[in-house]
């Protein structure tokens, strides 16, 4: 069909919505719902390991988690903004 074709930007992202990267949480700062991580490569971004700091999409996940908690998270890059979109418990 002719609108077919349209879903396959929203699909594109959806994929790159699925990468999840490995990172220890080394800090909290759950005040402003931040969380500093020591991460693997940020496939979806192009980013090397490195430790940084990440904002939440949803803030009151910070006090969630403790420093040396291993975690799985998806970043996005929100107009030069690093926001954490998902994360969970690595298992």
């Amino acid at each position: 069909s002719a609108g077919h074709g349209s879903t396959a930007p929203a699909a594109a992202a959806e994929a790159s919505d699925a990468v999840m990267t490995a990172g220890e949480v080394t800090r909290i700062d759950a005040r402003n719902g931040k969380l500093t991580i020591r991460h693997e490569e940020i496939k979806n971004l192009d980013m090397p390991p490195m430790t940084m700091v990440f904002g939440l999409k949803n803030p009151s996940l910070a006090a969630q988690f403790q420093p040396g908690d291993k975690v799985l998270f998806h970043a996005e890059d929100n107009n030069g903004v690093l926001t954490i979109t998902r994360i969970q418990p690595a298992s």
